[in-house]
């Protein structure tokens, strides 16, 4: 009976308690876990997680700071001295203009002409620089050098006890364009070089029409024979370094408008003094200017003739290496030859290069 009565007592407060959660809504259990913040799921906290964000930021950019700071390893030395410098080859390399081929006809053959002095003159044969041009390039060549010669003449006319002016390029380049050979021939007759008739008669035989490209080189000897490097008061001196050279270039365009003319430039070379001791050409001032100075003539009168110039004084046998590549003061041996030839054929005929 006491026992009936406790049972009814407590049956009656679990349904007071149920009846309190139908009307507030709220579940005894999930108030309980709210406020004590106990749960079976994982809580996120959005402002930490701001907080960790704004930090790693700040991190990775004071890292970065750092790291661009210090920069990155060199192998530069303050304390490192050379004597060499960065060389800017200067060639010009100009195409025929296509009109100056109006009215010619070509013969399907590849013909170039040489003429100069020592580079093409000493050394014939299979090492030699005319040799080597036709070897790479598969063109018929004609070596019309004569040893000894210059751009310049040494007198205003022709003179038979100094017949080496007969073969400057000056007066070669006027005989070949009025076809005039007669003073050539004589000036053979007083040469002791054996070489010289045979020349002569290959370029009065030859058949200017066929040609292609004259290919001009001299070395630096209108420097070392005190030749002026040019004229102020007239550009066409003969007399004059550039004005020979301007006036056998015109000599060629106007006779033979469809050669495309090409002018190796001579390289880095000494002179001697009167002690017999080499000057460095570079350096030694012989009365008008310096090998450089006569360079940039050269390069000058190219420009203003609108034809092609190969730089060989910075591109090809220079100061620093010209001890690989010439015998002596001024001539070249096998290998500078061969350079000499390779710039030629890079330059002006580049397909055969990029063929290889």
């Amino acid at each position: 009976m006491r026992q009936n009565k406790q049972q009814k007592t407590e049956d009656i407060e679990i349904q007071e308690i149920e009846a309190d959660e139908d009307e507030t809504g709220i579940d005894v259990d999930e108030t309980s876990e709210e406020e004590t913040g106990e749960s079976g799921g994982f809580h996120i906290n959005i402002h930490l997680v701001i907080l960790g964000i704004i930090v790693a930021l700040v991190g990775f950019s004071a890292y970065r700071l750092y790291v661009w700071n210090k920069g990155v390893p060199s192998d530069y030395d303050p304390n490192y001295q050379t004597s060499d410098f960065d060389i800017e080859v200067m060639d010009s390399i100009i195409p025929l203009a296509p009109d100056k081929l109006e009215g010619h006809e070509d013969d399907g053959v590849t013909t170039i002409l040489c003429l100069g002095d020592d580079p093409f003159s000493l050394n014939q044969g299979e090492g030699g620089l005319a040799e080597q041009i036709a070897k790479k390039t598969g063109a018929t060549v004609y070596n019309g050098s004569v040893t000894g010669s210059t751009i310049a003449m040494q007198y205003q006319t022709w003179q038979n006890w100094y017949s080496i002016d007969a073969y400057s390029f000056v007066f070669i380049a006027q005989s070949l364009a009025s076809g005039d050979f007669s003073v050539m021939r004589e000036a053979a007759t007083y040469s002791y070089d054996e070489a010289v008739p045979s020349t002569t008669e290959m370029l009065a035989s030859l058949d200017m029409n066929s040609v292609d490209v004259l290919c001009v080189m001299y070395d630096a000897s209108d420097y070392i024979q005190m030749h002026p490097s040019d004229d102020p008061n007239d550009p066409y001196n003969i007399l004059a370094y550039t004005g020979a050279l301007r006036t056998g270039i015109e000599a060629i365009q106007e006779a033979y408008p469809h050669i495309r003319i090409v002018i190796l430039s001579h390289t880095f070379c000494h002179s001697i003094n009167e002690e017999g001791n080499f000057q460095n050409g570079d350096r030694a001032d012989l009365g008008h200017g310096t090998i450089s100075h006569y360079w940039q003539k050269e390069m000058d009168v190219t420009m203003d003739c609108g034809v092609s110039f190969i730089d060989n004084f910075y591109g090809s046998v220079n100061e620093d290496n010209y001890l690989e590549y010439m015998t002596d003061y001024i001539h070249f041996n096998d290998d500078g030859r061969e350079l000499l030839a390779d710039r030629f054929v890079q330059c002006i005929f580049p397909n055969l290069t990029n063929a290889e």
